[in-house]
């Protein structure tokens, strides 16, 4: 006996390959028929099979709109039916998107990231008081840690508040204040371990930071 065998790469090309050939056929024959009344009833029979083939989409925002949407897409845009959504065109789906372009003004100092300038200009903003030095005081201590997630090693706080005026543009001059930053252990600590390790502590400290107070 003679069997015609019918192979993938002969088939013809699936659209939307998640809802397999039987329904790419019926979109096919949606599209041919003669009357609007039938090819509507049948487009509406085909997006009950799809929404069942697709359960996981039943959880996503205008699930029946995405629906009709593949609808015409898997028609190649050539089925002539009334969809309840705005139907989609070709040249929206082909369209590229736009361009992004990179930052114009980033900053050197890529490793406090792109949040402290956001956080600084806000200090700014606030009225002279104990509210804004402890914000800008937060922010220190905050630039700090991020210092030292970039390098391990130490830092002083004399570098901390040279980076702080620079990225104030001079507004922000922590460098006469008598109070310093939160020492490295207390920013870098990590959780509790039920192995106790003993490491070595550095008691080596900047002489420019001995008659400054702790913040």
């Amino acid at each position: 006996m003679d069997y015609d065998l019918e192979y993938n790469s002969a088939r013809e090309h699936l659209i939307i390959p998640e809802y397999g050939r039987h329904v790419q056929k019926l979109v096919n024959h949606c599209i041919k028929l003669e009357t609007k009344e039938k090819r509507n009833e049948m487009a509406n029979a085909i997006i009950d099979v799809m929404g069942n083939l697709q359960p996981h989409l039943r959880d996503v925002p205008d699930f029946k709109h995405k629906l009709w949407d593949q609808l015409f897409i898997m028609s190649d845009f050539k089925l002539d039916a009334d969809s309840p959504y705005t139907t989609p065109s070709q040249a929206e789906l082909t369209a590229k998107p736009d361009k992004l372009d990179y930052p114009k003004a980033a900053s050197k100092y890529k490793f406090y990231g792109h949040n402290i300038q956001t956080m600084i200009d806000t200090a700014l903003t606030w009225e002279e008081g104990e509210l804004k030095e402890a914000l800008i005081f937060t922010i220190a201590n905050h630039m700090k840690k991020c210092f030292l997630n970039w390098n391990k090693d130490t830092v002083d706080d004399d570098v901390i508040f040279k980076h702080l005026a620079e990225l104030s543009h001079g507004k922000i001059n922590l460098s006469t204040s008598d109070e310093t930053l939160s020492e490295i252990k207390n920013l870098l600590r990590k959780k509790p371990t039920n192995k106790s390790t003993n490491k070595p502590t550095n008691k080596h400290k900047n002489n420019s930071n001995k008659n400054r107070r702790k913040r």
